[in-house]
């Protein structure tokens, strides 16, 4: 079986370009963004079931000092179910279409969208 290429790239909700071909669109929030309806957001689906739980996202507070404790309690929930059937599919997307994980956060590089994304591509060693 070979390598398979997965394009995965996390964009801010409120910074999207828009839909280009071939694009698969998840909403990775756990909460809708803040100011958005729900047909300003360009989405195929909604994964609450692959967010990290509402316990970890509060201790977390968006705390850059915590990252590494939150990404590493993160790619743990994310092992179990329901967020390891998630993380299967968005895998298998990946490997066919353009997978963009949306987000609301303001700190992308200390998000859990940027977790879920090194999970989805095995750059966190799974």
């Amino acid at each position: 079986m070979g390598v398979v290429k997965r394009d995965v790239e996390v964009v801010r909700v409120y910074d999207d370009p828009g839909r280009q071909h071939n694009e698969y669109r998840v909403l990775v929030d756990r909460l809708w963004p803040r100011g958005q309806s729900k047909g300003a957001v360009d989405h195929d689906e909604w994964v609450k079931d692959a967010t990290p739980s509402t316990e970890l996202r509060q201790w977390y507070g968006h705390d850059p000092k915590r990252f590494s404790e939150f990404a590493r309690r993160y790619r743990a929930e994310l092992a179990l179910p329901p967020g390891s059937g998630v993380v299967s599919q968005l895998r298998e997307t990946s490997g066919t279409r353009r997978l963009i994980l949306l987000t609301a956060t303001r700190d992308i590089e200390h998000s859990g969208a940027i977790v879920l994304r090194d999970v989805i591509v095995g750059a966190d060693g799974t």
